[in-house]
């Protein structure tokens, strides 16, 4: 009789030992996380760009084209849709989203066409083919093009499935948060 209490009294401590340790294992990580989230670094579990940590950067310049930026998208219609079909993570950022890491293509003045590719000034921005369905059958709508307003840019991604102004047009430039600086990626 008492041989079996002791092992049921061994066998629940075992159980405590083990709930303090991925406690502490898990408010670890968590403390770890918003350390680095406050410090600027991010981690990007995207296919828009490489899997990883990044950091942003803050800017000592303008924004120009080519520069690869985070941005918080605007709390919109379109965006809150892209959220409802799993397009865009949760985060931080005004509708609860996670901040965008795209490259930048065009500036404000700048000429956007959308046919099955994107033009910008008349040139082909390469990799930019526009889908009409996304992976899960349902129908994407392009953006209609023009010249990009000011204060905006227009924001790519070559991933060929990547939600970026193809699709939403230009963002305020007011949402960008920093550069985005790689500092561990993986690139399969």
């Amino acid at each position: 009789m008492k041989m079996r209490h002791r092992t049921r009294m061994l066998r629940r401590l075992n159980r405590l030992v083990w709930l303090y340790r991925i406690s502490s294992v898990s408010l670890f990580t968590l403390g770890i996380i918003v350390l680095l989230g406050g410090a600027g670094f991010r981690i990007n579990l995207t296919p828009s760009e490489p899997l990883g940590l990044w950091r942003i950067i803050e800017p000592d310049r303008p924004i120009l084209v080519g520069d690869l930026v985070f941005i918080c998208p605007p709390n919109s219609d379109a965006m809150r849709e892209a959220r409802a079909r799993g397009y865009l993570r949760f985060g931080l950022c005004a509708g609860r989203v996670a901040p965008l890491i795209k490259t930048v293509v065009a500036t404000s003045g700048q000429l956007i066409e959308i046919g099955e590719n994107v033009r910008v000034d008349g040139q082909p921005l390469p990799r930019s083919r526009v889908a009409r369905m996304d992976g899960q059958g349902r129908e994407m709508a392009p953006h209609d093009g023009g010249v990009v307003p000011p204060e905006t840019v227009f924001l790519h991604s070559q991933f060929p499935w990547s939600f970026d102004s193809r699709y939403f047009g230009p963002l305020p430039m007011d949402g960008i948060l920093g550069l985005a600086q790689e500092v561990w990626i993986y690139a399969p």
